[in-house]
């Protein structure tokens, strides 16, 4: 294939990878008209029908879904050109694709993304916020962003901030139920339970003299940590929240920690990361220049705790 077919591909590439015409454009920056026409081009210069079209759905057919692969390569091999030709002259550009946990799209991210555009206005960056659990490498990302604890596979790992999590609560909620004298009295509480990516049956609570396995109960479950983190806001009950999410509203009177004298770690005792992942191989300079930037915001709380202690 020659080299102008290759925004052609990237069109159908999206297309395939987003299932919808509309949010591939939307993810290039283009019109679906315009994204209409490139994959239009595509089926007539391979001569055949790439995708079945409904009014409902996007779906490729057998002959898209075996030019899939061949096009992931080609795209893959611009990219690996562009990279050498941006690490000869320093500059950074081109498309950083990652997922990351919902409550990061709640100020952090944006916030960190801003900072990054400025410095490279060339890069240009796809963020799919969830609070699943992301192959990067299944997913065609560049990494995914982690909380909690690191998991073994064949991803490379790369720490961002360490964090302690703790129960807090809502003024509001405690002055109507009272506040929590023990763990074991949580059990008369409203606990909120966060069930993405799964659902804890136990909450592991560690003091500097003992180590308690309690049984959550919850009444509320939320598969969004976002909506979690409002649900205490709101009064709805006690969660379980990262310091670094939690502490700014504790400092505003918004939220109080419940059992302060715990923190909720792993069964082995240990306290989570937040962390990105990522396949085997070198990481381009516009990767790797976004995961500094983010690495800095926890520096940044690093500090900020040094100086609250």
């Amino acid at each position: 294939m020659a080299l102008d077919m290759l925004g052609e591909l990237e069109a159908f590439a999206t297309v395939a990878r987003k299932r919808s015409f509309v949010a591939a454009a939307r993810t290039l920056g283009r019109s679906p008209s315009a994204l209409t026409r490139a994959v239009q081009a595509l089926e007539e210069s391979v001569g055949v029908m790439l995708f079945n079209r409904s009014s409902n759905a996007v779906s490729l057919t057998e002959a898209g879904e075996r030019l899939l692969p061949h096009a992931y390569k080609m795209l893959d091999l611009q990219r690996e050109a562009d990279e050498d030709l941006a690490g000869i002259s320093g500059q950074a550009y081109g498309w950083v694709r990652f997922s990351a946990p919902e409550f990061l799209g709640h100020g952090v991210l944006p916030r960190l993304i801003a900072q990054y555009a400025e410095r490279y206005p060339d890069v240009s960056v796809d963020v799919i916020f969830t609070d699943e659990i992301i192959d990067p490498a299944k997913s065609k990302l560049d990494f995914s962003i982690r909380g909690a604890f690191a998991q073994s596979s064949e991803l490379i790992g790369f720490p961002l901030w360490n964090y302690s999590r703790y129960l807090y609560a809502s003024p509001g909620y405690l002055e109507r139920r009272g506040m929590p004298d023990s763990i074991e009295a949580l059990e008369a509480h409203s606990l909120i339970l966060h069930t993405a990516p799964r659902i804890l049956k136990e909450w592991n609570f560690r003091s500097e003299e003992q180590a308690i396995s309690f049984r959550v109960h919850p009444k509320f479950r939320f598969s969004s940590g976002l909506a979690v983190f409002q649900a205490a806001l709101a009064g709805v009950g006690i969660a379980r929240l990262a310091d670094w999410m939690a502490e700014p509203e504790v400092e505003a009177g918004r939220l109080l920690r419940v059992c302060p004298e715990y923190k909720l770690t792993s069964s082995g005792g240990e306290s989570p990361q937040m962390h990105a992942v990522y396949p085997a191989g070198n990481l381009p300079l516009r990767v790797k220049s976004l995961l500094a930037v983010i690495r800095g915001f926890g520096d940044s709380l690093g500090e900020k705790h040094a100086v609250m202690l």
